[in-house]
């Protein structure tokens, strides 16, 4: 088995031997072919009965492994209403039945990847207010405006909340984790700067429509490491 010294050592000797040799003649590489989505599902167009429209999901911008879909249920344990998330694979499951679970595509904030557990769907909320911690104040000062104190962000399609959220809380208490609305197409499958679980506007809407109050919400641990999965 190679160790961290012999490896440095076959490094070092790779290194004379391409200083002596002559390079080696370039190497033709045949051209990569984009990555061509199916069409998206009609339930992605645009949706007009809100309060604030929202848009389309461009064509090509989700792959089908993040499509909302029905799947076979991977947790038949848990009861009807359990919503189990996945941070590594970006996935998150509400349970329908034993037999049967509806599966979104889902973005974790990089806070996330480090807090795993049980909470309890304590409220949701259509086109949430966003009260800005004090902590995330304390990191980005231009946030004031947003404070409880100062009564947060109304709703909209510009309030990083999106058109739904869900309040996890533990033991009576506000994690202050959020599963809510108003990831971009791109953000799918990765991590972003916040600690709340992200879905697409059309994902949530749906999700928070199925939501049963008072169900366990439970996120799985992560094996990556933050700084790996921190993307954005």
């Amino acid at each position: 088995m190679m160790n961290r010294r012999s490896f440095a050592a076959l490094g070092a000797a790779a290194g004379l031997v391409a200083c002596t040799l002559r390079a080696p003649e370039p190497v033709a590489r045949a051209a990569v072919e984009p990555v061509v989505f199916p069409p998206l599902p009609s339930f992605y167009g645009a949706i007009r009965d809100e309060p604030f429209p929202i848009a389309a999901i461009p064509e090509g911008s989700v792959a089908p492994d993040y499509w909302r879909q029905e799947v076979v249920n991977p947790w038949p344990g848990h009861a009807r209403g359990t919503i189990v998330v996945d941070p590594d694979a970006a996935l998150l499951h509400f349970v329908m039945t034993p037999a049967t679970a509806m599966r979104y595509g889902a973005s974790v904030g990089a806070e996330g990847f480090a807090w795993a557990g049980t909470a309890r769907l304590q409220f949701t909320r259509e086109w949430p207010r966003w009260n800005v911690p004090d902590t995330m104040i304390a990191r980005k000062p231009e946030l004031e405006p947003y404070s409880v104190a100062n009564g947060g962000m109304a709703g909209g399609l510009d309030n990083p909340l999106g058109a739904r959220a869900l309040y996890l809380f533990q033991d009576g208490v506000d994690t202050l984790y959020r599963i809510h609305g108003n990831a971009a197409p791109q953000e799918l499958g990765h991590a972003v700067s916040s600690g709340c679980i992200r879905m697409l506007d059309h994902d949530v809407i749906d999700l928070h429509a199925r939501s049963v109050h008072g169900a366990a919400v439970i996120v799985l641990p992560s094996i990556r490491p933050v700084a790996l999965a921190q993307v954005y």
